[in-house]
Formats: C-alpha cells, structure tokens, sequence
C-alpha cells in the first residue's frame, strides 16, 4: 500500500496465465507498482521462490514504469476547473492502482505533467468486463473541454 494513502495499493503481483505443457508448466505474472525498485523488487522474490522450488528457467520480459501520481499537479488543477464547469459539481479525485499509460509515457517525457481519467470499467482484465456507456458520453466531453482549456507554454 502507498505509505501517505494507505486504501491505495502500490505494489501487486498478478498471476497472469498458467500452461501445462506435458511434464512442463509455464507461468506468467505481472508485477506491478507505483515504484520501480519496489516492483523489481517483488519481481526477484518471485524468481527467487521459483528457483528455490526447482524451476529449470526463470525468465523476466517486459515491464511497465511507475507512476507516482502528483496532487500538486497543475493539470490536475485544470481538469478539477474543467469539471466543475462541465458539471456542475467537484471532481471526485482519487488514486487507484492504475494508469500504466502514465507510467510509459512518463518514462519517456520525465518533465511531462500527466493525469489519468477514464470512463467507468467494471471487472477489469476478465471475461465480465464491461463499460459503463453513459461515462464514455461523459468522460469524451470532458476530455474535449480539458484540452481546449489547458494552458499552453
């Protein structure tokens, strides 16, 4: 859990997919995090688990950046303004272990302000997943009125 907001996760593992291949089983999982030496640091207690069971391969591929959100952000700010004037009431902000998208293009753009919203999914990542249409209406009129208020440098 994040130290200074502690209902929001911060590092997880997810057991992504399991393949039995004859004698043979291959396993894939996901660590994720907020902080990258957090997620590497799970990532080897994993191998090191599955290495000390007698794993003949541990093979680490792939891997997303984290992303600390910043409450001080400036476009957060906007898109707080942006809100209330569309709707007519405060944004609910919150932090979710989410938002890989930042993460990726934060590791690219380091300076880049980011933020991440999105119109409501429920069950996420499995075979009931669904959005909710009425949020998709919301959150595109939102995002229409966010970039054409957003200051430019």
């Amino acid at each position: 859990m994040i130290p200074d907001m502690p209902d929001v996760v911060e590092t997880s593992n997810n057991l992504a997919m399991v393949k039995m291949n004859g004698s043979s089983i291959e396993i894939g999982t996901l660590q994720r995090s907020s902080i990258d030496s957090a997620k590497e640091d799970l990532a080897y207690s994993i191998r090191s688990v599955f290495e000390m069971a007698g794993a003949a391969q541990v093979l680490h591929e792939g891997s997303y950046p984290g992303w600390k959100p910043n409450l001080s952000s400036p476009i957060l700010d906007v898109c707080k303004h942006q809100y209330k004037a569309c709707f007519g009431e405060e944004a609910l902000v919150k932090v979710i272990h989410a938002g890989l998208e930042c993460g990726l293009i934060g590791d690219v753009y380091p300076e880049m302000d980011l933020i991440s919203f999105g119109p409501t999914i429920r069950n996420p990542h499995s075979p009931d997943e669904m959005l909710n249409i009425p949020t998709t209406v919301k959150f595109w009129d939102f995002l229409v009125n966010v970039l054409e208020n957003v200051p430019v440098k």
